[in-house]
């Protein structure tokens, strides 16, 4: 238990601590009884059956899903779950950011088919952006999708898709104008069972279910447009603020567990005639990590209040946390590997597992150097007004 709970409150920070015991004693289980590299249906179904998908898209009184997803619960969720099982973390999140686009822009009949069976873990979903030749630069986007009556038909081809080629629904992202960056973007909702859409899966350092997907005239109605024609980068823009934070969220649970598993190791090992604890090049190793990590969890929950409260500067705030807690966690792991010793490097220790899972959080959802240059833009904007005497 951190110190954050004064931050937030003793109630709401009993969220994490709920995710926590369910990752430890429910969910473990049924992410390693599942087959790496595919979805655990049974996972999503365990996620949805204790509330946590609930608490994601929460209901409203009249059966329907609720308008807003509140950043500060997913932060608190992801870290809880992180802690004890990245499997169910992860599986949460890719419902989440596969869902908000279609809650966030889609026409009424659209949210109401989808959105209860993505939060009740029936179906898989999927946040489809990056292509072979778009992944920092995400609005570099060549997926075409051309007008025709009744809707458009796409074709092209996206890669280190979530969840694909499995998903029940993806949430596409396809160039429909000739604008530059963001313009002529438009979102689009797309089942998995579309006719002309295939896939294939990739086999990553850390198996999670991602592949490519393929698009062959695949028709998508104009029913199932996400918000505006041309203006889906607001849609995708808007729903990676809401989860930059949380991957920051992420990022300090497992920075915890790996801790955690450094603080238990160098009390119980001994070394030259004392325990590993006593030597100062051990203890202030894990004395800066637990500080850090403390760091970018306020960070993260700043940047989740700041967001849920519709502050000023969430983008440089969610970026901050992204960048910092992401990068902080690369170390816990890596320094608790290092005071275990070799025997962290069996595959089946957790600060191997946690090894292979914390490197790709500093790539995806924008990599450490975009959230760099995001803060820097931040920054200079803020010079440019104080010296524009029109200001």
């Amino acid at each position: 238990m951190s110190d954050t709970h004064l931050f937030l409150g003793n109630d709401r920070w009993e969220t994490l601590v709920r995710a926590e015991a369910l990752a430890r004693d429910v969910l473990a289980p049924v992410a390693a009884a599942g087959e790496q590299g595919r979805v655990n249906r049974s996972l999503l179904e365990a996620l949805a059956q204790h509330g946590l998908l609930g608490q994601v898209f929460r209901q409203r009184t009249d059966g329907g899903v609720a308008s807003r997803v509140s950043a500060v619960d997913l932060c608190l969720l992801r870290e809880g779950l992180a802690r004890f099982c990245t499997e169910a973390e992860t599986a949460l999140a890719l419902q989440g950011l596969g869902g908000y686009p279609i809650l966030l822009g889609g026409k009424p009949d659209v949210v109401r088919e989808w959105l209860p069976r993505i939060a009740g873990g029936r179906v898989a979903a999927a946040f489809a952006v990056t292509e072979p030749e778009a992944g920092s630069d995400a609005t570099a986007l060549t997926l075409d999708a051309v007008p025709v009556p009744g809707g458009f038909r796409l074709n092209g081809e996206k890669t280190f898709i979530s969840n694909a080629p499995e998903a029940g629904i993806y949430s596409v992202f396809a160039r429909t104008g000739a604008g530059k960056g963001g313009r002529g973007i438009t979102a689009f909702a797309v089942p998995g069972d579309s006719a002309g859409l295939g896939g294939s899966p990739l086999r990553l350092i850390a198996p999670h279910p991602i592949g490519r997907l393929g698009f062959h005239d695949v028709f998508v109605p104009d029913s199932h447009v996400l918000g505006d024609v041309d203006h889906g980068w607001d849609v995708a823009r808007r729903t990676l603020t809401l989860f930059r934070p949380s991957v920051g969220a992420f990022a300090v649970g497992m920075g915890q567990a790996a801790l955690d598993a450094a603080v238990g190791h160098t009390a119980r090992r001994s070394a030259f005639g004392r325990p590993l604890r006593g030597f100062q090049g051990v203890s202030h190793q894990l004395a800066e990590v637990a500080t850090r990590l403390q760091g970018a969890r306020l960070l993260v929950y700043d940047a989740a209040v700041a967001h849920d409260g519709g502050e000023p500067g969430v983008a440089r705030r969610a970026a901050m946390a992204k960048l910092f807690a992401t990068e902080t966690a690369q170390v816990a792991v890596d320094v608790a590997i290092q005071v275990h010793g070799a025997r962290a490097l069996e595959e089946d220790h957790v600060l191997a597992h946690l090894y292979r899972e914390v490197r790709a959080p500093r790539i995806y959802e924008g990599a450490s150097e975009i959230q760099r240059d995001i803060i820097a833009g931040a920054l200079f904007r803020g010079a440019d007004a104080r010296l524009d005497p029109s200001s």
